[in-house]
């Protein structure tokens, strides 16, 4: 009686977890679907690729601190920004 229980818990949990796995964002790009996430990823590096040609023609590169935090963060944040205004 008591493995039915943990059974039947076992089975809601796993119920519960996979419910969002029903559709995964995607976008068609040259006849090809690709994840959204990964379409974010790829424009946020070349947002951040002219922002750094920016700062350097600038001359404001040595002002932003350690470079090796700041581009992958501006990345993260480009990403999840794009993220929130194209497809939420």
């Amino acid at each position: 009686m008591k493995t039915s229980y943990v059974r039947a818990g076992f089975v809601c949990a796993v119920s519960a977890i996979l419910t969002s796995c029903t559709h995964a964002p995607s976008v068609e790009v040259v006849g090809s679907f690709f994840p959204v996430w990964m379409v974010c990823l790829t424009t946020a590096v070349i947002l951040t690729f002219f922002v750094r040609k920016l700062l350097v023609r600038r001359q404001l590169e040595s002002q932003v601190g350690p470079v090796a935090l700041f581009y992958p963060s501006m990345v993260v944040s480009f990403s999840c920004l794009l993220w929130l205004i194209l497809f939420r």
